[in-house]
């Protein structure tokens, strides 16, 4: 069984049962447009806040416990999102366009080999004004428990062709385990 699998037979650290408040507040300014794509969605809280917000929502994950337990919580809350098994270097299957797509907490578990596969996909099933938002554990965050750390360089060289970095800012990654949250780098990434 694939860890991540594993995870979701309890609740993970990172499955705090609402959204991560960055996310939220990019609705709220208006920067997530058009339909919405959530990479490695976990349980859904991303993709069905994003719903009940009235857009057009997929959430995908390589978790099928995972992806059991957002359609579990879609049919309760009657909101409607295409929850899929998938992988997130296939993100190319889905054979359609998004507007936006968004991540909290994939990014840091890829290799560097996948990274550069992970972004080819992105390419792929972004419209060609879409926008990439990304919620990572950063450099900064001290050694120890948790996910790789990522360096703002790290996300500059992954999206440096093709892509234009609107913003990298510090930020928190809400979790259960820390009340003050492991530091974390968001980003905004458009497609060129």
């Amino acid at each position: 069984m694939d860890f991540f699998d594993a995870a979701y037979r309890g609740r993970p650290p990172w499955d705090i049962g609402r959204p991560q408040k960055e996310f939220i507040e990019l609705v709220r300014r208006g920067e997530i447009t058009g339909s919405v794509l959530d990479i490695g969605c976990g349980t859904g809280e991303h993709a069905l806040f994003f719903a009940g917000e009235g857009f057009e929502v997929w959430g995908i994950d390589s978790a099928p416990l995972a992806i059991q337990k957002a359609r579990e919580k879609a049919d309760k809350r009657e909101l409607r999102v295409h929850f899929l098994v998938l992988n997130a270097l296939e993100l190319f299957r889905l054979d359609r366009k998004f507007d936006t797509a968004t991540d909290s907490g994939l990014f840091h578990t890829l290799s560097d080999e996948d990274r550069a596969v992970y972004v080819d996909n992105l390419a792929a099933i972004l419209s060609p004004t879409g926008k990439y938002f990304m919620l990572c554990f950063s450099d900064r965050e001290p050694g120890g428990y948790g996910p790789r750390r990522i360096s703002k360089k790290e996300i500059q060289d992954s999206f440096r062709v093709g892509w234009s970095i609107n913003y990298i800012r510090p930020a928190v990654f809400e979790s259960r385990t820390r009340a003050e949250g492991p530091r974390a780098w968001f980003s905004s990434i458009s497609k060129k």
